[in-house]
């Protein structure tokens, strides 16, 4: 397997039997979600998606990407939540962080609409300025606030720019197969749309041409990726825990709950992961974070966090556990040079590679963390690439799945992201909310 789990740092914190005697658990919570009888079960078309997945938009999303790339500097991706973190967790973690500044061949990528600062997108406009620029908007009902001002802005931008004939030809829409008003939109005004599958809810539809469209226009081989995930949904169909590394750290994450943990740190030594973790926080936050239940998912990049919360994962409050993804191989080779007069004392690091001294840096921390009294989880990767992405993505995917099931919640809906929205529309002025406007109105004298 190209994903392996690695359970040497949790003995002292977690016995194998205790795994085995929660089996019936986590084969049930399996049973569940394959046979799709649990709540929520209309949103779990992602568990077949590696290899049912649309052929023909799959061939149309391929041949949007190689227009985008051969007619535009920019892409703007505008899109919030699961509309935009996939894509560019996959664009960081298979190309680079620096991604914008190393693209020869391809148009840099910037995501817009995930925030409603002012600064953040006029510096996006700024970018724009005298480039030509493409846009593709991500949202199934095209009335969330944030994407569809930002919408609105880069509409108008790209039609003063290049009329509405240009303009059109120039936006891409990933939005409902049938309804909603940017469905009704996009149909009217001719933009070529992709479809945000029904029964995938945003968090788990990386895979999707939510995630896809961006990913393909970076560059990233759409066909490997989407066999790493196919090759998982294969890993993973038997329900015995054994095996099953997927149901096993569901298992490790609902005893560590059970044991009075809190907080899940998932951690890696790769600044290209960064934008993978804040998908993975969103996946395991809104999936689980419900009726006041479930671990709190947070993340940290080492060792540069080790410089920063390490003193407070080492000895602070014993409320955590860590999961580590650890990528055996380094997609370059950097050699540390001898230096004759050995000015820092780091001469014993001469001749080795930064890949292998970052392994050690890990290592040892494992070991400090565990006598402190932390335990870790260790994900086990052999490279940085798109098979592995897709991999990693089926694997989170389905153990999140099974961890909600058996924590009790319904690990497909969202409820509390919609009392913010009621309350900013309120005090907005969007009719229909005026008893609303009222009340908070009150509250706030």
């Amino acid at each position: 397997m190209s994903v392996k789990l690695n359970e040497k740092f949790l003995t002292g914190f977690v016995a194998p039997e205790e795994v085995t005697k929660i089996s019936h658990l986590t084969g049930a919570a399996f049973d569940v979600v394959k046979s799709k009888s649990g709540a929520g079960s209309d949103f779990l078309g992602w568990v077949d998606l590696p290899v049912n997945y649309d052929k023909e938009e799959f061939a149309r999303i391929k041949a949007a990407a190689e227009k985008i790339k051969g007619m535009c500097d920019v892409f703007v991706v505008i899109g919030i939540g699961g509309s935009y973190l996939g894509a560019r967790a996959a664009i960081e973690f298979c190309k680079s962080p620096l991604y914008n500044n190393l693209a020869k061949d391809t148009p840099e990528i910037y995501f817009a609409g995930n925030t409603i600062s002012s600064s953040a997108l006029a510096d996006v406009l700024r970018l724009c300025e005298g480039r030509n620029v493409c846009v593709n908007v991500i949202s199934k009902s095209g009335t969330t606030t944030e994407p569809a001002v930002t919408f609105r802005i880069f509409r108008e931008l790209l039609e003063k720019k290049y009329g509405e004939e240009g303009a059109r030809e120039r936006i891409f829409v990933t939005t409902d197969r049938a309804r909603g008003k940017l469905k009704e939109f996009s149909t009217e005004k001719g933009y070529e749309t992709f479809v945000v599958p029904d029964d995938i809810g945003g968090r788990y539809s990386v895979l999707t041409a939510v995630g896809l469209l961006p990913i393909a226009v970076a560059g990233i081989d759409l066909d490997t990726m989407m066999k790493g995930a196919a090759d998982a949904r294969e890993a993973y169909s038997c329900p015995c825990i054994e095996t099953n590394d997927c149901l096993r750290y569901a298992a490790l994450r609902n005893i560590m709950y059970n044991k009075g943990k809190s907080i899940e740190i998932l951690v890696s030594y790769e600044p290209a992961v960064q934008m993978f973790c804040e998908w993975w926080k969103q996946l395991y936050g809104e999936s689980e974070g419900k009726d006041n239940k479930a671990l709190y998912p947070s993340s940290v990049i080492f060792s540069t966090d080790l410089h920063s919360l390490g003193q407070y994962i080492q000895e602070g409050l014993r409320t955590m556990f860590e999961t580590v993804i650890d990528f055996k191989n380094s997609v370059d080779t950097v050699v540390i040079p001898d230096d004759p007069n050995n000015i820092d004392g780091l001469n014993f690091l001469s001749d080795k590679e930064l890949h292998d001294v970052n392994r050690m840096a890990m290592t040892g921390t494992l070991f400090a963390h565990n006598d402190g009294g932390v335990p870790n989880v260790v994900i086990e990767v052999d490279d940085r690439d798109e098979y592995n992405f897709g991999y990693l993505v089926y694997f989170f995917e389905m153990a999140c799945a099974v961890s909600g099931y058996m924590l009790g919640v319904n690990p497909f809906d969202q409820p509390g992201v919609e009392a913010y929205k009621k309350n900013m529309y309120a005090l907005l002025g969007k009719p229909g909310y005026e008893d609303h406007k009222a009340a908070l109105e009150a509250r706030m004298n």
